[in-house]
């Protein structure tokens, strides 16, 4: 299988015909079930189906009421057909077993979640945020990396460098990655629940929206970034 990276486009379109959706660098999806027992049937089915490459490539979930999926390689955002593939064999085992695998189903789509912080000194403000969450690097080689759960259950925490202080802004924002099909419902359903649209200049890539009080978050796909 090629090792060679795909564009997000390519990632994105091998994979949403099976049930799957690119989000931030990952294949994501979901499998609804009615018990403990049947989730881990699902995981049981989708390890056998994703091979030795699941080891390394493959996060589960689990809960007695739906199954989340996970393909990334860990420490890249790009992926190849070999993590393409892994979740074509896995959403085919599951098809002939029954489960429906679907990525923008359910309660909510598919989504992954970062915390941005923005900081006058990175260097100064990171090392506690380090601290206090119990996070790992996940560049050790740059001072400036983004902070990652070591057991993969906290959203990525990242650094945004300041020009200057920022009085009346807040300076925490969430980044909610979504599928590229779910980003303008997402964004009109906050508008309706009382929200604002504050930047829209590089949509669909990333909108920034405000609660009425004006702290913000970003609803983000991989549209227009390659």
């Amino acid at each position: 299988m090629s090792e060679t990276a795909l564009t997000r486009q390519q990632a994105s379109e091998a994979v949403t015909g099976h049930g799957w959706r690119f989000v931030l660098g990952s294949l994501c999806t979901a499998v609804a079930v009615s018990s403990l027992a049947g989730a881990v049937e699902v995981a049981a089915l989708a390890v056998a189906a994703a091979g030795a490459d699941g080891e390394r490539l493959l996060r589960l979930d689990l809960g007695g009421q739906r199954v989340l999926l996970t393909v990334q390689v860990p420490g890249a955002m790009r992926l190849s057909g070999r993590e393409t593939a892994l979740a074509v064999r896995v959403s085919a085992a599951l098809a002939e077993a029954g489960h429906a695998v679907d990525a923008v189903g359910g309660p909510r789509a598919a989504q992954l979640l970062e915390i941005a912080i923005d900081a006058m000194d990175i260097g100064a403000v990171r090392p506690f945020w380090r601290a206090v969450l119990g996070y790992t690097d996940a560049d050790a080689d740059d001072p400036g990396a983004a902070l990652l759960d070591p057991y993969g259950q906290g959203p990525a925490v990242w650094f945004q460098q300041m020009d200057a202080p920022r009085a009346q802004r807040n300076r925490i924002h969430l980044d909610v990655s979504v599928p590229h099909d779910e980003a303008d419902r997402r964004v009109a359903a906050a508008v309706a629940a009382g929200g604002r649209v504050v930047y829209d200049k590089e949509a669909p890539a990333f909108r920034v929206l405000a609660d009425p009080e004006g702290n913000e978050a970003c609803v983000t796909t991989w549209l227009g970034r390659d």
